[in-house]
This record gives structure tokens, sequence and C-alpha cells, in this order.
């Protein structure tokens, strides 16, 4: 598996989280409660909400579930007040991260992600040190064995800004169109493997050797964090 490649790096992300289910069902629920809170809870009406509850169904959560979050963020059950955190820093061989949390004790997860770094010599950044270098926007991928003339008919017109193929088709949307095409795409029956919205960089920076090992450590340790949401980087290479 390449780090080169868009798709590669969105799976590299989430394979430690998905091999572990339990975990990204806390994350899901987290970030649905969140969404309501911030937002409400209609989904219809709440596009953060709706992106959450379209990732909890797509990791076969049961509705109960969901709905209960729904609720607590919406204050009709009691629950956990969650605050969203974004840690920046540089990693081995100078690659940039940034680092989406929710927590309930910000007291406990900044140190926690500190050290992190500190076992490797480096330190957290400050606000913007990385960030400025990454963009957001939507990334839907679909079934390879979709019909590349339809789902370009649907997608462009739609509001899509581009489609690539790597191992499955890459749809990248700017975060205002997003649910336009996902919407899109599934009012066509298209079968969607997965749909975020996402931070990229075009800034890469090639690691190997050792410098790689340390960083693929770090990457692992941050994704078995309770609080950590997302990880994004600009790292370049080639599995070991």
């Amino acid at each position: 598996m390449s780090g080169h490649s868009k798709w590669s790096t969105i799976k590299h992300k989430k394979g430690a989280l998905d091999a572990k289910r339990g975990k990204i069902f806390t994350r899901i629920l987290k970030e649905i409660t969140v969404a309501a809170r911030m937002g409400g809870g209609d989904i219809s009406a709440n596009p953060r909400l709706r992106l959450a509850v379209d990732f909890a169904k797509s990791n076969n959560m049961p509705k109960e579930n969901w709905e209960r979050a729904i609720k607590k963020g919406t204050g009709e059950l009691e629950g956990v007040f969650y605050e969203e955190v974004m840690y920046e820093g540089y990693g081995p061989g100078g690659v940039a991260i940034i680092i989406e949390a929710l927590t309930d004790n910000k007291n406990r997860t900044t140190p926690e992600i500190r050290s992190y770094f500190t076992k490797f010599g480096l330190e957290l950044g400050a606000l913007n040190s990385v960030a400025y270098m990454f963009t957001k926007h939507g990334q839907i991928i679909v079934d390879p064995s979709v019909s590349e003339d339809k789902l370009m008919e649907i997608a462009l017109d739609a509001g899509a800004d581009d489609i690539s193929y790597d191992e499955a088709w890459v749809i990248t949307v700017k975060p205002s169109y997003y649910q336009a095409v996902k919407d899109s795409i599934d009012a066509a029956g298209l079968s969607v493997i997965e749909s975020e919205i996402i931070r990229s960089s075009v800034i890469k920076v090639e690691i190997v050797g050792d410098k790689l090992k340390s960083f693929l450590k770090l990457m692992d340790l941050l994704e078995d964090n309770d609080d950590v949401q997302n990880v994004w980087h600009n790292a370049s290479y080639s599995e070991i």
C-alpha cells in the first residue's frame, strides 16, 4: 500500500481504528453528540449531524445507539459535555500533523498528546503552525465497478470538483457541495464505500527508514487514544 495516494492514505488512517469496533463506535457517538449540541437534533437541517449519522449507519451501528447520542446532545437525556480540541505539530522526518479530538477533560488529553510527541523528541506546535498547509474538502469513495461515464455525469452535475481512480473511484468536492453530491450518488443507487470531510495537503514530505518507523509508531499512539477523532498528515511513503 503506497502512502502517495489519497485513498491509500485514508485507508491507513482508518486501518487501526476499524480493527477496533468499540473504539470507532465511541468516536462516532461523541461526534453525533457534539453535532447535535451545536446544530440541533434535526438530521435534515444539521449537515454535520447528518454526516455523522451516515457514518454510523455505514459502520452498522444500531439505530437506538445513535438516536440516544442525539438526545444527549440536545439535552433530552443526560450526557457528557465534550469539547473540541485541535493539536498541531511536526512529526518524525518533518511531517506536518493535525490531530482533532473530542474530550471531556482537556487537562487529561493535552498532556497525553504532548507525551506522544515527546517520546520521539518532538514538541506540539502553536495554533496554525501546520494547519495553513491543509485544506478541507469532501471525499467520497465509490465502488470501482460503477461506470465511469455514469459516475461523472451524476457527480460533476451535482458540483464535484474531480473524479480520479485509485483502487476505487475517488470523488473530491468542496465542503459546501459535499452533501448535494453525496445525495445525488445515493439517489442513483451507486455503492459508496466511504465518505467524509477530510484535510489534505499538496505539500508532501517523503519519509523512509527509521523516520518512517517512528512516524508509524506515533500514528499508532494517536489512533489508540480514545479522545482522538482524526489524524491528518502530509507524509509520503511506502508501507514497511
